[in-house]
C-alpha cells in the first residue's frame, strides 16, 4: 500500500499528530477528524509506558498535553489513562485520553486505506518500541500501509535490516547516530522529512537523484503549500490539513 506513493502525481496529505491545529494531538479525535477530511496519512508518534504498552504522544513528559506531570515511562498505562488529554487545548475537549496503538488500529478499521507514518522518538528503548509496534501492526493487517520514522539512524537501520520496512529519515544534521557513506543511514531511507525552512529544489532533487522520496513538514499556509508544490515535494506533513487540502481540490478540478 505505502508503496504505491513512489508513483502517485498529486499532493498527499499526511495529518501530524492528527489535525493537530483543530483538535489536541495524539488523540482519536484528532486523528478521526482528520481522515472525515480526507487525509491520505496519520503521522503520529509512539513511546512506551511504564509497563511497556505503546502509547501516542510526542514529549517524553506528560506536562504539555495533559494535566498530569512526569515521564511518560514513569506511569503505567492504567496511570496514564486516568490524565486528561484535551482539556489542554480547549475545555470542550477535556475527558479525551492518551491512546494505546491498537486503539488506534481499532478506529482504522473504518478507514483500511489509510496510510500510516510511524515515529518512534528517540529513547533508551527506542528498538524495543519499534519491535513492539511492527508486531502490533502487522497483527492488524497494517504493516504495508506503514513507514516507519525517526531522527535516530541507529532505528531506521534495526527496521530496514531486520524487517525491510520503508523508513522516512531526515537530513543528516538533525539526526543522530547517522552512518555516512555507502551502506550508511541514507541507502536505509525510503523517503526523507524536509522542514520547511531547508526545502528548496535543489535539495529535492539530490534526493530524488538517489531514489529517495523527498517529503516536507509543515506547509500550513496555503503560500507555503504551493512552495513546497514548486520545490517538488507533493507528500506534505501538516498540522492544519486545510490548505493542502484545497489546493490538491483544485488541482483536481484543473
Amino acid at each position: 500500500m505505502i508503496e504505491t506513493l513512489r508513483n502517485r502525481q498529486t499532493i498527499t496529505v499526511a495529518a501530524h499528530r492528527g489535525w493537530k491545529s483543530a483538535y489536541p494531538e495524539n488523540t482519536l479525535l484528532a486523528f478521526e477528524r482528520a481522515l472525515e477530511q480526507g487525509a491520505d496519512m496519520l503521522e503520529f508518534d509512539l513511546r512506551f509506558s511504564k509497563d511497556q504498552a505503546i502509547v501516542i504522544i510526542h514529549d517524553e513528559t506528560v506536562d504539555r498535553t495533559t494535566n498530569g506531570t512526569g515521564k511518560v515511562g514513569d506511569h503505567t498505562l492504567a496511570e496514564l489513562k486516568q490524565l486528561d488529554a484535551g482539556g489542554w487545548f480547549k475545555k470542550a475537549y477535556e475527558g479525551l485520553k492518551i491512546p494505546t496503538l491498537p486503539e488506534l488500529c481499532e478506529l482504522l478499521a473504518d478507514y483500511p486505506d489509510t496510510l500510516l507514518n510511524v515515529e518512534i522518538k528517540p529513547s533508551p528503548d527506542a528498538i524495543e518500541v519499534a519491535d513492539a509496534a511492527v508486531s502490533i501492526l502487522r497483527e492488524y493487517g497494517l504493516l504495508p500501509n506503514c513507514v516507519f520514522t525517526s531522527f535516530d539512524a541507529a532505528v531506521i537501520a534495526h527496521l530496514f535490516d531486520t524487517y525491510q520496512c520503508k523508513t522516512q529519515g531526515f537530513p543528516e544534521e538533525l539526526m543522530s547516530n547517522y552512518v555516512p557513506g555507502a551502506g550508511g543511514t541514507l541507502s536505509k531511507m525510503w523517503a526523507v522529512g524536509i522542514s520547511m525552512k531547508l526545502l528548496t529544489p535543489e535539495r529535492v532533487r539530490q534526493y530524488e537523484e538517489q531514489g529517495i522520496l523527498p517529503w516536507c513538514y509543515s506547509p500550513d499556509a496555503e503560500q507555503q503549500v504551493y512552495y513546497a508544490l514548486g520545490c517538488g515535494s507533493l507528500l506534505m506533513t501538516v498540522n492544519d490539513i486545510a490548505p493542502a487540502l484545497k489546493l490538491r481540490e483544485r488541482m483536481s478540478r484543473a
